[in-house]
């Protein structure tokens, strides 16, 4: 396996627009860097310059999709070309699932005026010429137009724009397009055959073509390495996407917790108390680990050595590597080390803080208390982590048999004989006056090796080891119900007074293909309420059944008379209003990190407790 140099291109366009102007301007935040990506094959390839983008219009606020994704491309696509749909990566990243489409055909866009290049083969990116496309007015108003949405709306600050690269290649003979995040879904699901076969394009140019330097719609920046193939797991999260914005740039995130619209947000590098976590590190490597040479990576928490053994990854890749371990049951702050016999580390040293989050229950509601002035404050627009994708190499050995020839010589000394007659003259002392004189035979003959060459050579295993990855998924859904509390007298289904108690379920339901060392069940949920602007005070609600479909309810409230497990509306809640409660359900770890979901459900408030208790005096 070769290592290549990668292709580094960071969009992060920001477009300043006054809402009064009708030209886009903007400025960017971009670099590039690269490498040649080598030579394909008639089976495997990829022709530079068939490249596109796939842009979504997301709704600032909710997060959520405006449109439908879109495709453009410099190059008209063959109708038959194989693909996985219209699907954005926030989709990908809440649980869509992979889908080849059959049977339809594919439609792109095509610019008037045509898009530069976005996934180079040399590394030699123009930026400045990218950033002026997509910050022009002519991009935005094509992106308005193929979205069906009025322009000035389009910019008005309320909506920002995806763009994810395309990629349109040839593998194992068949022609595809895939945006960066579906090459590592497929990649995943196919056992490595894109890494296999053209990883500097799937794994490495098209990824690295475009991805964030701020985090933003609850995808992080990349802040990792930026030279050779890239893991599944990092494109799926972090590569292969840009954001442009209209008006203010969006804030960076907070790494001490808050949130752009308030409300309870904690970093998934926080724990809290006495739960079940996962921790976990990317180890690369620059060379074959195998069985016969793997890796072992070593997590010290508290005095505790967790060994990871057995790790085998290919040459210039990597792997997450994680250990579950239990939190301690006070805060505090936990230093962990981690060390690796093979290979290079993402970090050794983490610094895990732990917290507990029982510490904020509301105050005792009193009958006098008031709030002049009170509006109802929106939803805190807090991100949720739906799903999670990671992996693991395993390898093996496939024989390929040989034989070595050892051609030696067998030595077999013979004699050859050749009998020669040598005469002697007759002389007079012979009685017999032998005419033809006298002589005798003799063996001339000479020692002779009649050897021959021998092949003393053996069969010998020539084989190989052949990697694997196996893909792993999570992904976590939730439901929340919010109903008056059993005892509230004048309850008619989800309509009641203020001041009474109202009670909740929380659902959440994890899926996953992973064994139960791989990941946790959902375990924290805490509630946030309107009164308090959905910040300062929350409710950590408990667990009463647990595994993969647990359930929260409230706790047994302190100032409940009864001890019921509620929480009590504000006597002073505005009739017609509808009493929202907002819930985070956390800690469901992964090695791809902490899944979280947010849920809410409402009561409707009319009229209050004291309409329900008086003396009526005549």
């Amino acid at each position: 396996m070769k290592r290549f140099i990668s292709l580094f291109l960071t969009l992060v366009l920001l477009l300043c627009l006054p809402t009064t102007t009708a030209r886009a301007t903007g400025n960017g935040n971009m670099n590039t860097g690269g490498g040649g990506m080598g030579q394909g094959t008639s089976q495997n390839k990829w022709i530079p310059g068939n490249d596109g983008v796939r842009i979504t219009v997301i709704d600032t606020e909710s997060g959520a999709a405006a449109s439908i994704p879109m495709d453009f491309s410099n190059q008209a696509q063959t109708g038959g070309i194989l693909h996985f749909g219209k699907v954005s990566k926030l989709q990908y990243r809440n649980g869509t699932s992979l889908q080849l489409q059959t049977g339809g055909s594919y439609g792109c866009i095509q610019p008037a005026n045509p898009m530069p290049t976005i996934v180079s083969s040399t590394g030699r990116n123009n930026i400045e010429s990218i950033k002026r496309y997509f910050c022009s007015e002519y991009a935005c108003m094509m992106v308005a137009e193929a979205a069906g949405m009025d322009y000035d709306t389009m910019i008005s600050g309320r909506y920002k724009l995806m763009v994810e690269p395309i990629a349109y290649f040839t593998h194992n003979g068949q022609y595809y397009c895939m945006t960066a995040t579906e090459a590592a879904l497929y990649d995943q699901l196919s056992g490595g055959a894109l890494r296999t076969t053209m990883p500097s394009l799937t794994h490495k140019n098209l990824p690295l073509s475009i991805f964030l330097e701020h985090s933003d719609l609850g995808i992080g920046a990349w802040a990792g390495n930026t030279n050779g193939t890239q893991s599944n797991t990092d494109i799926i999260n972090s590569l292969g996407v840009g954001i442009i914005w209209f008006n203010d740039p969006p804030a960076s995130d907070d790494p001490g917790g808050g949130s752009p619209g308030g409300g309870i947000a904690l970093p998934d590098s926080d724990y809290r108390v006495d739960t079940d976590v996962i921790t976990a590190i990317t180890l690369y490597t620059d060379m074959d680990l195998t069985p016969d040479n793997p890796a072992t990576v070593t997590f010290h928490i508290l005095g505790t050595a967790y060994q990871v053994n057995n790790i085998v990854i290919p040459k210039d890749d990597c792997q997450l590597v994680w250990v579950k371990w239990h939190t301690p049951a006070t805060p505090q702050n936990v230093n962990i080390t981690v060390t690796v016999n093979r290979g290079t580390l993402s970090r050794d040293t983490i610094t895990a803080r732990i917290v507990d989050l029982s510490e904020r229950i509301p105050p005792d509601p009193l009958a006098t208390d008031t709030y002049p002035g009170y509006t109802v404050p929106p939803l805190p627009p807090n991100p949720e982590k739906l799903s999670a994708n990671w992996g693991v190499w395993s390898c093996r050995w496939v024989p390929n048999w040989q034989w070595h020839a050892d051609w030696k010589w067998h030595e077999n000394m013979q004699w050859h004989s050749n009998m020669q007659w040598h005469a002697t003259e007759c002389t007079e002392a012979c009685p017999r006056r032998c005419e033809g004189g006298h002589g005798e035979w003799r063996d001339e003959g000479e020692w002779q090796d009649d050897g021959q060459w021998v092949d003393e050579g053996e069969w010998e295993d020539d084989g190989e080891w052949e990697y694997s990855y196996t893909g792993y998924y999570a992904s976590l859904s939730g439901t929340m119900a919010l109903l008056p509390d059993d005892i509230v007298p004048t309850a008619n289904g989800k309509d009641m007074k203020s001041g009474y108690g109202v009670k909740t379920e929380v659902r959440a339901s994890l899926s996953t293909n992973a064994t139960s060392g791989h990941c946790t069940t959902p375990q924290t949920a805490l509630a946030t309420f309107p009164e308090f602007q959905y910040k300062t005070y929350l409710r950590l609600l408990q667990r009463v059944s647990g595994g993969h479909n647990a359930k929260f309810t409230f706790r047994p409230n302190e100032f409940s008379t009864y001890r019921r497990n509620v929480h009590f509306t504000p006597v002073w809640m505005p009739d017609n209003t509808n009493y929202t409660v907002y819930t985070q359900v956390w800690d469901t770890w992964t090695p791809d990190g902490m899944l979280s979901v947010n849920v809410s459900d409402h009561t409707t408030i009319h009229q209050s407790v004291f309409d329900d208790w008086y003396t009526n005096r005549e």
